[in-house]
Parts: structure tokens; sequence; C-alpha cells
């Protein structure tokens, strides 16, 4: 399986328990503790790297709200704001800001909640002109990713808006405009979700964690994105962590050497059984299963017969994977209801199970689910089959409110 559907396959399980967050009722605060940068798409997806790159804080906006940046701004709502009361503020047109942000000009905003600016506006404090410039240098558009691809149309629109908006702009001596790198340090790129976009995919497209995505963009706790919404991409605040060094020590000055075995003394004869005898002296294996009793039964059964090919290793792996031919039929783990079932960017199933003592089930890698959401299901319950691969395994998690849990001691 490629790094790709491994990729897509973490971003849907994501999805579900996202989704199952906003229908728990009293039970959503249990999802407070979510892992922002969900992991758990096998040995081939490593995100590490995103979680040890430290990101700066987002900027202080001006008395208007207003964080200034060389290519472009964006105002900060403040508690109690809606996009008609920001553009109030900024001095803009209400309905030119929503359009541009894709949302209704009377939307309440959460505090933090951050608006970009169709066109530039003046500074707090200033009588007109561009507002202050963060990294300072020399202006230049910014670029908008939309999936990789730099919009020329907003960079175009963005300087035109600049030039007519500042009366000194004819006499201004040209400047040379900045290489790509000098225009990456001075102000962050800014993403415009595309359809079908989440914040984990937008946030592991750039290699930096949701939760700095979300801190930066004033996210609500569900890290709901719309189509068309601008969100700025947290910029490193400094190096990586460095690799400790290896100390190289000279000969003689490590560990002490052991002493050598003594030659004076012959090594015992091996005595070598008979295969007869030896089979006799071993002794009977245990029968696990005339010994279980019922009290001693394990919690949850087996969603699928077969071998585990990777097993529970987070944040890399947050449940197993178990190996089975395409078409084999998934049991429910346990007795409960099924509290969302999604897709991810595949189209592929995610099934999410909610059982007695706040636990749930997960199951990835399915196709043709025989149960919906909210339905009742009991132990043992087929709910899906197991979706063709190379190789063809479903992906097993058991969840206690938000954070993952080894699925193994469950099963035994």
């Amino acid at each position: 399986m490629t790094s790709a559907s491994h990729r897509l396959r973490a971003i849907g399980l994501t999805t579900a328990l996202v989704a199952l967050s906003a229908c728990t009722g009293g039970q959503t605060g249990m999802l407070n503790d979510l892992d922002w940068d969900f992991r758990g798409g096998g040995n081939t997806l490593d995100t590490t790297a995103a979680a040890q790159q430290a990101t700066a804080a987002r900027p202080s906006p001006d008395a208007n709200g207003v964080i200034s940046y060389p290519g472009y701004q964006v105002a900060v709502a403040r508690r109690g704001d809606t996009v008609g009361s920001v553009a109030a503020r900024v001095g803009l047109n209400p309905a030119e800001l929503a359009g541009y942000n894709a949302i209704q000009p009377n939307a309440p905003l959460r505090e933090g909640e951050v608006l970009a600016l169709p066109r530039r506006v003046a500074a707090a404090g200033s009588g007109g002109g561009a507002g202050g410039v963060i990294g300072g240098g020399t202006v230049a558009a910014a670029p908008i990713a939309t999936g990789g691809a730099v919009s020329v149309t907003s960079i175009a629109t963005t300087a035109l808006d600049r030039v007519q908006s500042s009366p000194t702009a004819a006499a201004a001596p040209a400047a040379t405009a900045p290489n790509d790198s000098a225009l990456g340090a001075m102000a962050p790129t800014r993403h415009q979700v595309k359809r079908g976009e989440t914040a984990f995919s937008i946030a592991r497209s750039y290699n930096v964690s949701a939760r700095a995505l979300a801190d930066w963009n004033g996210l609500g706790p569900d890290l709901a994105v719309r189509e068309g919404q601008y969100l700025m991409i947290p910029t490193p605040s400094g190096a990586p962590p460095e690799r400790p060094v290896e100390v190289v020590t000279a000969p003689g000055q490590g560990s002490p050497t052991p002493p050598p075995p003594s030659a004076a003394k012959p090594l015992p004869e091996e005595e070598t059984k008979p295969a007869a005898q030896a089979a006799q002296d071993r002794p009977a294996s245990p029968d696990l299963g005339q010994q279980r009793t019922a009290a001693s039964a394990a919690q949850f059964a087996m969603p699928v017969a077969g071998n585990i090919i990777r097993g529970y290793q987070p944040p890399r792996n947050e449940g197993i994977d178990i190996a089975a031919p395409a078409g084999t039929p998934v049991k429910a783990a346990a007795a409960g209801t099924v509290a969302a079932i999604t897709q991810d960017t595949a189209q592929t199933p995610i099934i999410v199970i909610r059982h007695e003592g706040g636990l749930l089930t997960v199951y990835a890698g399915v196709a043709g689910t025989t149960v919906k959401k909210g339905d009742r299901v009991t132990k043992g319950q087929t709910i899906a089959n197991v979706r063709s691969g190379n190789p063809s395994f479903l992906h097993f998690e058991v969840r206690r409110g938000a954070a993952s849990t080894d699925p193994m001691p469950f099963l035994k």
C-alpha cells in the first residue's frame, strides 16, 4: 500500500472522530484531548517532522485588529464580532469582505478568527496608505496556495489594489522584487481551501501541526474549514532539534573488556537426544480455548481472522492491521451503537462504534457496509467486508474517549 493511501486513511479516520464529537451530546468534551496530529496511517506514514517543527506564534494585530504582511493583510475578530462589524472597523464594505472569505455578511465570528482582506487598508492611527508591514523588506504579493498551485490572478489583484491605494506609489522608486526564499521569510503562505480539504489534510501538506494551523487562523474546536476560505500557514520558529552528538572514546577508555573464556577447560560434550525422546520430554502446550471461562473471555472479539501484520505503535500506528483476504466479513468487536460512518477522500468507508465504558472501536479498510449510523450491533455481527488491496487488511483501533489504546489486551 502506498504512502498516499495511508495518508488518505489517516485523514479519513480523523474525519470520523471529529464528526463523532459533534454528535455525542454530553460526551463532546471527551474529544477535547484528541491528538491534533493524528498519525495512525501505518509504518509508511511518518509525520514526526511536522510535530517536531516548532512554529512561531501568530503576530499581534494593531488597534483595528489588522495584521499586515508584505503581500496581504488579515483581520482578527474580537469577541462578539460579525463580518459586518469587522468590515466597519477596517473600512471595507461588508459584502465585499464576506464574499472574499466565502462567508455570509451577518455571520458571527469566533474570537481570534481570521478574515483575509480583499485589498489594502490603512494601518491603525495612520491617515492613509498601506498598513504596517511585518517582516520588512520590499512589498510583494505573497503566493496563495491552492493545492500547490499559485493563483496568478490573486497576486495581480493584490498588487493592483496596493498600487491604487497608495498616493505616493508613482513617486516611489522602483524596488527589486525579492526572490522566493526571501518572500517566504517575510510572510506566511496563504492557502485557499478547496472542496474536500480538511484542516488535517492541509496541515499535513505543509508539514505543520493541525494545532498550529488552528491557532494561527482561529479555527473552532471541530477544526471546520469552508471552501474558499483563506488560511495562513504557520511559519517555523527555528531549526529542528539537533541530534545528540555521538561520543567516540579512545581505545581502552570505554567499557571494560570482559575476560576471554578459559581455553584450559574443554567444553562439555553436547548430549543430543533422539527426536522421539525430545518430543516426550517436551511439556504439552495448554489448550487456552478449553481453559477460558465466561469470566476470563476476551472483552472484544477479533473483527477478522488473520495475522497481525502491523502492531500498535503510536503515534505511527494508533491501532493494529490484520491481514485478511478481500471480501472477508468484518465483525463488530463488541455490542454497541454505530456512532459514525464516513468516507475518506478515496471514498473508503470508515466505521466507528461506541461501546459501554466510553470505548470506541474504529474499522478502516472496509467496503460493502451493512450498517448505518445509529444502528445497534451485537458482538460478532457482520458490519462490512475487507476492502481489496495489496495487501488487503483491516485497520482496527480501540479508543478510550479520544485517546487510542492498545487493542491487544481487549482481544486476548
